[in-house]
């Protein structure tokens, strides 16, 4: 059975191994020093200095070398209890992933993004640094965004604030949201062509029997091999990397926004939100406002009251 261990060595060690399999030594994929492709087993080395160890002989090359960090059995150990509801060794598929930022934020977009991540390309999103990006600040989530975008797959949909107040009274959140998750995700599956994952994980929002009814009324409609699950990025990184894309792009819009109205313009929808709204009133009304707020949310009477009274 395949496995997969990682060790955590020295520079020297490092070397050493280097030196080691000089013979056997294959194309060096990104953030890696060496990768070497043995009977039963390939060894890639990281700049970081984690060595993974992966094939039926991971587990004896690497104790060559030392004690494992991790491995695919202890992984297994701790997370059995969270993976109950997907397939044994899910998070070492080859999966789509999706995930969207914005929706709670009264001012700025709503961003869905789906990602390809690959079984071999695991080891190098967490040598990325890919991981839940509540974890992360917002300058290593647009760093990281920018290196993702380089080696993975991906589609992306922006709704702005104001084709957001287009369709909202005809799509509720979840209808909306439903729309967007499996557009980015046919589209992606059309790219990746005639590839196709072993699995596709949304972040879940809703109930599975609701999304399908939603489901039912849009075109390009993506019906199987789909899983659910809330806080998603926890049992793939397929969708760590989807929630990082569409957080750093929110990020990007927020910016974008803030240099064209000469404010600050956060995210959310607690009191900064209110106030920057008002400004934006104060400059040029509704008309204005509509093209950097979602209308609808409870803000919009809260901004109009700091701006008129």
């Amino acid at each position: 059975m395949s496995q997969s261990i990682t060790l955590k060595c020295h520079k020297d060690v490092i070397n050493k191994m280097n030196t080691t399999y000089q013979q056997s030594l294959t194309k060096v994929p990104p953030y890696a020093v060496f990768s070497a492709k043995l009977p039963g087993v390939t060894v890639t080395a990281y700049n970081s200095g984690k060595v993974l160890f992966q094939g039926v002989n991971a587990e004896k090359e690497a104790s060559k070398w030392g004690e494992p960090e991790t491995s695919k059995k202890g992984t297994k150990n701790t997370t059995t209890s969270k993976e109950d509801s997907l397939p044994s060794g899910f998070s070492n598929w080859s999966v789509v992933g999706s995930d969207e930022v914005g929706n709670g934020s009264y001012l700025g977009p709503v961003v869905v993004c789906a990602t390809y991540a690959k079984k071999e390309q695991l080891p190098l999103l967490k040598e990325l640094g890919v991981k839940d990006s509540k974890m992360l600040t917002d300058p290593m989530i647009k760093k990281i965004a920018k290196d993702l975008k380089l080696v993975i797959p991906f589609r992306q949909l922006i709704v702005t604030p104001k084709k957001y107040n287009e369709i909202q009274p005809n799509y509720n959140v979840n209808r909306m949201k439903v729309a967007l998750h499996n557009q980015a995700i046919h589209l992606l599956l059309n790219d990746l062509l005639p590839e196709k994952p072993e699995g596709i994980l949304i972040d879940q929002f809703t109930t599975e029997k609701n999304y399908r009814s939603y489901l039912r009324q849009e075109p390009n409609q993506v019906t199987s091999n789909l899983y659910f699950k809330t806080k998603g990025e926890q049992y793939h990184l397929s969708v760590a990397a989807a929630s990082i894309i569409c957080r750093a792009t929110f990020l990007e819009e927020l910016d974008k926004a803030s240099k064209e109205l000469g404010i600050t313009v956060p995210s959310g929808a607690g009191t900064k939100s209110d106030q920057a709204a008002a400004k934006i009133l104060k400059k040029g009304g509704l008309p204005l406002l509509e093209n950097y707020a979602k209308l609808h949310f409870a803000n919009t009477e809260k901004a109009k009251k700091i701006a008129f009274r």
